[in-house]
């Protein structure tokens, strides 16, 4: 197969290896300056075409003695130089390969081509055998549009099938539009309806409105302005949610007795925890019940002095334990002594119902307060899908299987740190990939913090710009041939470009992200209305499933 469009040739096969990459000499016509590292290009064999990207590029020359003797600032010398004596040579990385002999299956890089193959310019079909298309007239298409390639105005795609299947992170140091990022997966996921999720919103970014650096634009919509109904908002804040202007916002609290010693153990760090202190509350929890906590804030020195006396513990612990608990009760005014409605079962309804949560925190945004309730709430939101999933995994035909749920935190090194994440529901989550129909969208500008255990369970990892070298080798734990990438990544734009590799895309690649504007609102803004899902039917099925789950009348 030749290509009969010769001004997409690039240049030739020079030398390689199947471990190293290949090396191209770039033709004369064209300029080092006009590549750019990421670039996807194709390699034709003679049976295979090499889907593959540019890693690097080099200056060369045939004869060292001429880098000895440069010439001077002659513009004829160094046109007849220029692509004979001195050329370019470019590093190409093969990533995928597919036989020329009709069939159109892409398979993993098993040899190189041979001297002198022809590199070519990747084409539209070419994105679109590798990436696939996006056809909303297709039920089971679920190929959604994230951007576009280096100096091409074809879609990259990405399964979305496939990105929900697992769990995933996106990366990128402060200010590299992070969470312009997880916007558009997130309406991606939303607007093809694969699954629900539940967003811990720590800097009310994504329920109504957020700011944006763009003059011409300072605010974007938030996913419950983009989708209506399909989005529900909670607020651990409601004031502050009233006063942003969204509509119908549900106020959350939780009660002192949904708390668990592994939730305080989390945050034992920011609450300067000792072990001992910890032993003791499992000691005053075990005598006291469920309200240990508000029992505990209750006692007075001396009736702690009293209670170790009788039963075992420390009185000098049990009080540093009552600070702390006093602290985190002044950090979280969401938390009451007693909350009579069961808020989860009700996300769950929604959830269960096809809709999507997001999770405002408003002025209680300090990090000791997201990680309190977005651990209280994971953990039995996730106790309730293991249930769930055991049910149906025992007798799949006559139970129906737990609608798929995706996780999204933000600061995750928080939660996932080497010291905590076998401890903590989200280590479990990450561990656990799909088994109980629950994952995680890992939201972080320190990947260096998050255990590397967890890092290597991450499916598809979307990474804006790190200048961090322990940042950069965390982003490629588990992942083959990762030092050509290193290139790649380092040299990204510090806005609105990524590098997405991993489940749900064939071969890395490097996108400029779709901008997140009225043309893109347009694209993924919801056609029509479920009367099935109304406002009003899912508070009945709130109120069911407290009944169903919690016995509640």
């Amino acid at each position: 197969m030749t290509r009969s469009r010769t001004n997409h040739h690039l240049g030739i096969i020079t030398q390689g290896s199947l471990s190293g990459g290949l090396e191209m000499r770039l033709d004369a016509e064209h300029s080092v300056e006009d590549l750019r590292v990421g670039r996807f290009v194709v390699v034709e064999g003679k049976r295979s075409r090499f889907f593959s990207m540019l890693t690097d590029v080099t200056l060369s020359a045939a004869n060292q003695s001429i880098l000895l003797n440069p010439p001077a600032e002659d513009d004829f010398i160094l046109s007849v130089l220029s692509g004979g004596s001195t050329f370019g040579t470019v590093k190409v990385q093969p990533m995928l390969m597919m036989e020329r002999d009709g069939k159109s299956e892409l398979l993993p890089v098993k040899t190189i081509p041979h001297h002198f193959s022809p590199v070519f310019e990747a084409t539209d079909s070419d994105f679109a055998m590798v990436f696939g298309e996006e056809d909303e007239s297709v039920p089971d298409n679920l190929y959604f549009n994230i951007g576009k390639p280096l100096n091409m105005e074809t879609p990259v795609c990405i399964d979305l099938g496939r990105f929900v299947e697992r769990s995933n992170g996106i990366f990128g140091k402060s200010g590299t539009g992070k969470s312009f990022l997880t916007r558009i997966f997130l309406s991606g996921i939303i607007h093809r309806d694969v699954a629900s999720m539940i967003v811990f919103d720590m800097h009310n970014e994504y329920g109504w409105q957020a700011m944006s650096e763009n003059k011409s634009q300072p605010r974007v919509k938030g996913l419950k302005q983009l989708f209506g109904h399909k989005v529900v908002v909670f607020s651990l804040d409601p004031e502050s949610s009233r006063t942003r202007g969204i509509p119908d916002a549900h106020e959350l609290n939780i009660g002192y007795n949904q708390i668990e010693i592994e939730d305080l153990d989390l945050l034992k760090n920011e609450l300067a925890l000792s072990e001992a202190t910890l032993e003791n509350a499992y000691i005053i929890k075990e005598k006291l019940g469920q309200d240990w906590i508000g029992t505990l804030l209750d006692m007075s020195g001396d009736e702690i002095e009293e209670f170790t006396q009788v039963h075992k513990g420390h009185p000098t612990a049990l009080k540093t334990l009552q600070r702390r608990l006093n602290t985190v009760v002044q950090k979280t005014p969401y938390l009451k002594p007693r909350v009579n409605h069961d808020f989860i079962s009700e996300i769950i309804a929604h959830i269960q119902a096809g809709k999507h949560i997001v999770l405002e925190f408003g002025r209680q945004n300090n990090l000791l307060s997201y990680m309190l309730a977005t651990n209280v709430i994971t953990r039995r939101i996730h106790a309730e899908y293991v249930r769930r999933a055991e049910k149906y995994i025992a007798n799949p035909e006559n139970v129906e299987a737990p609608r798929k749920l995706m996780i999204v935190i933000e600061e995750a090194h928080k939660f996932l740190s080497p010291q905590v994440a076998k401890q903590t529901i989200f280590g479990i989550i990450a561990r656990e990939m799909r088994k109980y129909f629950v994952t995680l969208l890992i939201v972080d500008q320190r990947p260096s913090g998050i255990d590397p255990e967890v890092l290597s369970q991450i499916g598809t990892r979307v990474t804006a710009l790190l200048n961090d070298d322990k940042d950069i080798d965390a982003v490629f734990t588990g992942v083959s041939g990762s030092q050509t990438l290193r290139t790649v990544l380092s040299q990204l734009d510090p806005k609105q470009q990524a590098l997405v590799l991993g489940y749900a895309v064939p071969m890395p690649v490097v996108v400029r992200t779709r901008a997140f504007d009225s043309e893109f609102y347009q694209a993924v803004a919801p056609r029509h209305q479920d009367a099935d899902r109304s406002p009003a039917s899912i508070k009945v099925r709130g109120k069911q499933a407290q009944q169903e789950l919690f016995g509640i009348d």
